[in-house]
């Protein structure tokens, strides 16, 4: 893995893995833990990261066409992140993997699932998108392709003041790579809009113990949605997080951590 350099408490890592350069963030130590990021990208300084790295070995990678990833011109949907996820756990020879996906990657995570858990020990999904709900003149979900970015953040968060980006503060690589999660956002989840038809009649395959979370407040993922997601997981436990928006493992961190600790102990 060439590329090592330091970035807060992770080591960033690069790899070439099917067919892609893949940025990966590392930390901790003691079983493996995979975080598969939000629709905004990772970042080292996310929350809650120290916390699970106290515990676990966390691997963090950037999806293709986020952060530092490539992005082959045959990519574009998160089936093809699932492969190549799978494909990541196979190459560095992980087993007993926590996965945890938010957002669209507790959406790739949901798909990686589906198509084996060999190597996984447990699931769990933070606000995932991915299946299709209600009827089909109907968005399940908000269109965040066309929202002001005010409303947004508004839906994202249940403080947005607290997390509104001072895009002042950033480098050019920083504004470069914002407009590339965005971009690569559009590419892999506009057509069909945030789901696969496919996955709602495959996610009765999972058979590890999964985890469903949405924060109280979350403004992109209905509660109707959330509980109708878990239900087609067999054994798949439903949980909320107070006072958090679509990013309870932001805003409560430590909330995020509590019930996940609890839910593994018993």
């Amino acid at each position: 893995m060439p590329e090592a350099e330091s970035g807060g408490i992770f080591e960033r890592k690069t790899i070439d893995i099917a067919g892609v350069k893949l940025e990966i963030h590392e930390a901790g130590a003691g079983p493996t833990l995979l975080y598969l990021h939000a629709g905004g990208g990772f970042r080292p300084s996310h929350p809650a990261m120290p916390l699970l790295a106290k515990n676990y070995r966390v691997i963090a990678p950037s999806h293709p066409g986020f952060g530092r990833s490539s992005l082959p011109n045959w990519m574009n949907s998160v089936d093809d992140y699932a492969h190549v996820y799978l494909e990541l756990l196979q190459r560095l020879n992980l087993s007993d993997v926590l996965l945890i996906g938010a957002s669209i990657g507790g959406w790739t995570a949901a798909e990686l699932a589906t198509k084996s858990t060999a190597r996984l020990s447990r699931l769990v999904l933070i606000g995932a998108p991915g299946i299709k709900v209600g009827p089909r003149d109907k968005l399940d979900i908000p269109d965040v392709f066309a929202m002001a970015p005010a409303e947004f953040e508004n839906r994202l968060f249940h403080n947005p003041e607290k997390y509104h980006p001072d895009f002042s503060n950033m480098s050019d690589e920083e504004l470069s790579i914002v407009a590339r999660n965005r971009q690569t956002l559009a590419l892999i989840a506009w057509e069909p809009y945030l789901h696969n038809p496919k996955l709602k009649h495959r996610l009765q395959m999972i058979d590890i113990p999964t985890m469903m979370i949405r924060g109280t407040h979350d403004g992109l993922i209905s509660n109707e949605y959330a509980q109708a997601y878990a239900n087609l997981i067999p054994g798949c436990v439903y949980a909320e997080i107070p006072e958090a928006g679509h990013a309870p493992d932001i805003e409560q961190a430590t909330g995020i951590v509590e019930t996940l600790t609890q839910w593994m102990e018993n």
